[in-house]
């Protein structure tokens, strides 16, 4: 049975800078700025940015390129680097709500520039809450945590999806759902599995193919 997790907004600081990176800016100038704050607070008061998590914690085998868990394998070179020395992994499924979605449809024919900082703020929000997430599960645990590792980045096939919401359920637990394409509903919503113990670094961008990836850094 699924674990749930639910942050709010002052949990998790706003940063400027990744909203604008994540919407395709280089800078934050004063009308960017300025923009990214009326829709901030659109976003809040439309309730858009509403953080729900549904996590389990299984042991694991990393043998080669294969992680082992709950009854099937996920086949990875870098994932299996990523938890190396660990025996235990958390994993996750999140997500912002449908809110942010209807905002960003709302925008997308009429103001494209407002559309495109929801987008922005969307990717920010939902990362920095799983960064709050893994801060607050490792206090609380006391155990170090790794980078948290998702189906499609890297070597690890987005078909792996199927098994994440196999064992999370999280349609159930927090309204994400899968389509035959592989794609979640709502779109900012994430998932990953992050190993216990072993070591507590960064996201790698590195170990990712994906050139056009919004989160790329």
């Amino acid at each position: 049975m699924s674990e749930i997790f639910r942050a709010e907004y002052k949990d998790a600081p706003v940063n400027y800078y990744e909203i604008a990176r994540y919407a395709g800016a280089k800078t934050v100038d004063s009308e960017l700025k300025n923009l990214i704050d009326v829709c901030l607070k659109e976003a809040n008061e439309f309730s858009a940015l509403n953080f729900a998590l549904c996590f389990v914690k299984e042991n694991i085998e990393v043998s080669n390129d294969t992680t082992t868990l709950a009854g099937f394998g996920l086949k990875s070179k870098n994932l299996a680097k990523v938890l190396n020395g660990t025996k235990e992994a958390v994993i996750f499924a999140s997500t912002l709500g449908v809110g942010i979605d209807k905002l960003i449809r709302k925008y997308a024919e009429i103001q494209p520039s407002k559309a495109l900082v929801l987008q922005g703020i969307g990717a920010e929000r939902i990362e920095a809450y799983l960064d709050y997430f893994c801060e607050e599960y490792k206090k609380k645990n006391q155990v170090s945590l790794t980078m948290r590792y998702s189906p499609g980045y890297g070597d690890l096939s987005l078909d792996s999806q199927k098994q994440v919401f196999a064992l999370l359920n999280p349609q159930k637990y927090i309204g994400v759902t899968l389509n035959d394409s592989l794609l979640m509903s709502p779109s900012k919503s994430v998932t990953g599995i992050i190993g216990i113990g072993g070591c507590d670094k960064k996201e790698d961008c590195s170990n990712c193919n994906l050139d056009n990836c919004e989160y790329r850094k």
